[in-house]
């Protein structure tokens, strides 16, 4: 309550002395002015919340980070600025409803009988009414500024979270070229693009696959040099090729493969190329069953079923594997027939199907 003419009414005791101690009015429980004052200083923390939370932005765009990027305290700048100003917005917001419960909302002591578990219809109303006054005594239908300041406060923290959403990275309709693998339904595999050996990039023939083998595969879009022995794809670009991109090549026998509709020539005399990316959360899956042919993530435990067109069969993962159509070139390699007809890794609200 604000103001010593409006001070909480004490309210009667079930016993003439449950042991509380004598009550102290606060300073600005019978002092306007430091009402006033208190109510200024909450204010003013929402205030530099709102601040920080300009900040944040500001720095996410002046801030340069990568190989040139600028540092603070032999820190990047970039991340110091970022954190500091966050956590300033969040930290201000918090003092400021602490300030606020502390030195202007109503300071009485309570006390209740203990009553069955089961309420009357009473004691709910009486509940529903002392919760009208507890949102009547925290002043926030009296205190416009102290109301206005914290829904200003908590409203501009809404940018920096929505500034965050570009490090998602670009959508599908900002990106021009497919072979940059960016946006959620492209990679870098195309047509005719060879399956290669992670790590060492080395091209695979059907005939490098015996029955029952795995391989952790890329496409060799990710090992391309130029003229001059540097990458096509290299830096940021190469993280998401590879990441997106990756797939796991295993054989079995062709009797075993039970191929959904309209894949039936997207397998290489028993040879199947899945995406390694769990479609539950996008862990990398490699654990494989020799004899079911089940593909397990080690993550939380989604099973894949590679001979049934990767359909899950155990776990939380929503929907099957991706599969990527192979073939044979001209050389003998295995290689894409296309890119993967549906996105890969966790589904997302954009999916159509």
């Amino acid at each position: 309550m604000s103001g010593h003419d409006n001070l909480p009414v004490q309210v009667e005791e079930p016993i003439d002395n449950p042991g509380l101690p004598e009550h102290h009015w606060r300073p600005t429980d019978v002092d306007p002015k430091a009402e006033k004052r208190a109510e200024r200083q909450v204010a003013a923390l929402f205030g530099l919340s709102a601040v920080c939370a300009v900040l944040f932005v500001v720095a996410y765009f002046a801030l340069e980070v990568g190989d040139n990027h600028d540092t603070v305290l032999g820190m990047g700048a970039s991340n110091v600025a970022l954190g500091a100003s966050l956590g300033g917005a969040l930290l201000l917001i918090g003092v400021g409803i602490i300030q606020w419960a502390r030195k202007l909302m109503a300071d009485v002591e309570l006390t209740e009988q203990r009553h069955p578990a089961a309420s009357s219809d009473e004691d709910r109303a009486l509940t529903v009414a002392a919760l009208q006054a507890g949102l009547e005594e925290s002043g926030i239908a009296r205190r416009p500024l102290v109301r206005n300041s914290l829904l200003g406060a908590v409203a501009i923290l809404g940018a920096p979270a929505v500034v965050l959403l570009r490090d998602l990275g670009p959508t599908n309709a900002q990106v021009s070229d497919a072979e940059t693998g960016a946006g959620l339904e492209h990679t870098v595999w195309k047509k005719g693009m060879r399956v290669v050996r992670d790590v060492v990039g080395t091209p695979i023939r059907p005939s490098d696959v015996e029955i029952g083998d795995l391989f952790n595969a890329e496409p060799a879009a990710i090992f391309e040099t130029d003229e001059n022995g540097q990458p096509l794809i290299e830096g940021v670009p190469l993280q998401v090729a590879k990441s997106k991109a990756a797939v796991v090549l295993i054989r079995m026998d062709p009797a075993d493969n039970t191929p959904a509709r309209g894949r039936e020539n997207w397998s290489v005399d028993g040879i199947l190329c899945y995406s390694k990316i769990c479609t539950h959360v996008g862990c990398p899956i490699s654990l494989n069953e020799r004899k079911t042919h089940h593909l397990l993530c080690p993550c939380h435990q989604s099973t894949f079923d590679l001979a049934d067109a990767g359909r899950v069969i155990f776990g939380p993962a929503a929907r099957a594997l991706p599969q990527l159509p192979i073939a044979v070139d001209s050389e003998g390699y295995i290689v894409a027939q296309s890119d993967f007809t549906e996105p890969v890794g966790p589904s997302f609200w954009e999916r159509d199907s």
